[in-house]
């Protein structure tokens, strides 16, 4: 079957000469981090590559090429004449090319290249000479509508203030973006200014009246005809833009690399490839070797996701070949592992493949520096910027075979090195004389080879659930929440033997979960109240405490009960082992599921977590209800909730300028003494209760929580940040 298409090169002209000092001035407008020129800039070169962009501005205006700087084609419209006239200014860089020309506006920054792209389909797939973009609009404003016949076939494009005079109800408008064969752009606009006449719709009238090919493409999303000629609609523009960044399509459109607070992760087959995979992996190689550290090496691994083995393999072959050496974990790990490697083997970056706790369609990489840290934006932000910029083309690697041959990549085992690291820190010896009997819920994740080793070898009774390789997880997301821990809550509450303790890690086995004798789910605020307790009034470690915006505040009353420091940190486990090294703190904890202490790893370790709450129980020998009760006897008591909504693009936009706009005074009944926005919303009450909305940096999901005085006021407080999103 033939292709019905031609093979056709493409270059693109775009307007941004104005036709006096407002509009120029117009396209120089902040627009969503940018400006209006950029946006349609950026719009552009993703359907047409930069050095094929022709840039048209002002003779004497200079503002647009300082503002864009070199590396632009530029040329010169002397007399602005029109939008024809404009298009010839670039009759010496067109002379000779066979292909077609994308025509755009420099005032047009809402256009997605997904319609420029389906514009440039189109022309080509109806073999045309002449195609325009178009839209259904209510009201049409100023632009030009569109007139059909009974075919669909276009016949005329009319003046908007020639349709003002008649009753004719026209709602298809001319968008303004047009692709047209570059043999008859120019010889048709040289005859048409002969004639006096300059513009580009007239060239459409032209092939109409004589019998060319003219097809169109109709965007649906009427944000793209956001009109930009006043501060207002400047506004609504960047809104739209804002909108668009956190929308689903937004990956679908750009196929982009986004790191959140816990790495990479993205929807299997859509943002989640082998060839993402593989550009992101090149992007870090270009970094080791920029710096210098291509015989440190990497160390790589991957979890029990789908597609984390075939990625692994992947990344080996792309920093084997870069030349820089691999030690390839052979073995499903825990992430936990993998932060501990870096540091062991000395080796620059550590990556495993993991989507944590997300669901099962899920996958990703979390990077670890090479002190097992996390790295922070400015370094996730130039590698993904990196990385996006890299075609299949750009990366070089090489088959694993061959590299293991040659000695650039090494199978490594890292069990037992990853386990005496926490059996040095954790009492070994003190755990076997307790006879403790506990259950772990693995929830179909990594933790069991080495949880399960270390309780072996502090001999505590463990059954293990869910601990089969299962990628789909039993059809629910990995995450250790109440909800999904029924059957642990059961087998503690009704196994028929006495259980001293249930515990559960999340997929990766970098979260955990407790349940406690008595089958009743300690929160994570709680749990990390009592490890800072344990670890300064038991085992005597002196320091302060780090804890996310979004973790209880009783942990700041039990410091300064200590009279040791504490510290907020924004949501991110790489915001809290900074916090940690900071201050020097003993531990380290979001409420979330996610600690670590100070000697340990710089990242979350739900194995070592675990085994640090059994130690606590065997040397205490007491249980976690009265442990409690010991420390709330010294902080009091807060109670805290957390909801979860789906996030849409509008709420990212609307809620921040709610909030800004109209700060709520008082709430619930209670005094605000301040609110922060650092990372989301969080107002402050007297009295030491305080609310939180926050978006999720891994999930489309709008994050609520409170601490109150009481559980009624928590319950009050979590309704009304409800009723203040939903609004």
């Amino acid at each position: 079957m033939p292709v019905p298409t031609r093979t056709r090169r493409l270059r693109a002209v775009v307007l941004a000469a104005g036709h006096n000092d407002a509009t120029r001035d117009l396209l120089l407008r902040p627009l969503a981090g940018s400006t209006v020129i950029e946006q349609t800039l950026a719009n552009v070169t993703a359907v047409v590559p930069a050095r094929d962009v022709i840039i048209v501005v002002a003779e004497h205006d200079r503002s647009v090429r300082e503002h864009l700087g070199e590396g632009w084609n530029y040329v010169v419209q002397t007399v602005q004449a029109g939008t024809g006239d404009a298009v010839r200014c670039a009759r010496f860089q067109l002379a000779g090319f066979d292909g077609d020309v994308l025509i755009a506006y420099g005032d047009t920054p809402l256009l997605r290249s997904a319609s420029l792209r389906g514009l440039l389909w189109r022309h080509r797939l109806k073999d045309a000479q002449f195609s325009l973009l178009t839209a259904v609009l209510p009201d049409g404003g100023d632009y030009g509508r569109i007139r059909r016949d009974r075919d669909g076939r276009i016949i005329e494009i009319v003046d908007a203030t020639d349709l003002s005079a008649s009753s004719e109800q026209i709602t298809e408008v001319n968008v303004g973006a047009y692709v047209v064969d570059n043999s008859l752009l120019i010889p048709e606009l040289d005859v048409m200014a002969a004639g006096g006449e300059h513009r580009l719709t007239e060239l459409a009238q032209r092939l109409i009246t004589q019998g060319g090919t003219l097809a169109s493409y109709a965007i649906v999303d009427p944000g793209e005809v956001q009109g930009i000629n006043t501060d207002t609609e400047l506004q609504a523009a960047a809104d739209i833009v804002l909108k668009r960044l956190f929308a689903p399509q937004h990956a679908i459109e750009t196929g982009e690399i986004a790191f959140g607070t816990g790495g990479w992760r993205a929807l299997i087959g859509e943002g989640f490839t082998i060839h993402n995979v593989r550009r992101l992996c090149q992007a870090i190689a270009n970094e080791v070797t920029r710096t210098g550290r291509e015989r440190m090496g990497v160390v790589i691994g991957g979890d029990r996701r789908f597609l984390s083995r075939e990625s692994v393999v992947a990344a080996a072959e792309v920093f084997a070949g870069n030349g820089i050496r691999v030690h390839l974990l052979t073995e499903d790990v825990p992430t936990p592992l993998v932060t501990f490697a870096a540091p062991y083997l000395s080796a620059a970056y550590s990556l495993i493949f993991t989507a944590s706790h997300n669901p099962p369609q899920w996958n990703g990489l979390k990077v670890f520096r090479a002190d097992g840290s996390l790295p922070l934006e400015d370094e996730t932000d130039a590698l993904t910027a990196e990385a996006n910029s890299l075609t299949q083309a750009d990366v070089v690697s090489i088959g694993l075979a061959l590299a293991t041959t040659v000695g650039l990549v090494a199978e490594v085992d890292l069990t037992n090195p990853y386990i005496d690291a926490i059996e040095q820190i954790v009492d070994v010896t003190t755990i076997r004389e307790a006879g403790l009997r506990v259950v772990v819920d693995a929830m179909y994740g990594t933790s069991q080879l080495t949880l399960g080793t270390i309780l072996s070898d502090a001999r505590v009774r463990t059954e293990f659930i869910h601990d089969r390789h299962n990628p789909l997880f039993g059809g629910r997301s990995p995450a250790p929440d109440p909800e999904r821990l029924s059957t642990l809550i059961d087998i503690v509450r009704n196994g028929g033997r006495r259980v001293d303790l249930g515990m559960a890690t999340d997929g990766d086995a970098d979260r955990i979960a407790i349940i406690d004798e008595q089958g009743r789910y300690i929160s994570t605020d709680d749990l990390l109240l009592l490890i800072y307790w344990y670890l300064h009034e038991v085992r005597g470690e002196r320091g302060g405490v780090v804890r996310n915006l979004a973790t209880t505040h009783l942990l700041d009353r039990l410091a300064e009960a200590f009279g040791e420091e504490h510290r907020e940190v924004p949501v991110g486990f790489k915001h809290i082992t900074a916090g940690m090294d900071a201050i020097d703190a003993v531990l380290g904890g979001e409420s979330s599921g996610g600690l670590t202490i100070r000697g340990h790893i710089k990242g979350k370790d739900g194995v070592f977590a675990c085994a640090l709450v059994v130690e606590m129980l065997a040397r205490t020998r007491k249980t976690l209800g009265e442990l409690l009760e010991t420390v709330y006897a010294i902080t009091g008591r807060l109670y805290q909730l957390e909801r979860g909504v789906p996030a849409t693009p509008e709420m990212r936009v609307e809620l921040p300028r709610r909030m800004a706009s109209a700060a709520p005074e008082e709430v619930v009944g209670h005094r605000v003494t301040r609110i922060d926005t650092y990372d989301g919303i969080k107002l402050h009450l007297e009295g030491g209760s305080w609310a939180l909305l926050r978006f999720s940096g891994t999930e489309p999901v709008l994050r609520m929580f409170v601490e109150a005085e009481t559980p009624q006021m928590a319950e009050a407080l979590i309704a009304w940040l409800e009723e203040f999103a939903s609004a």
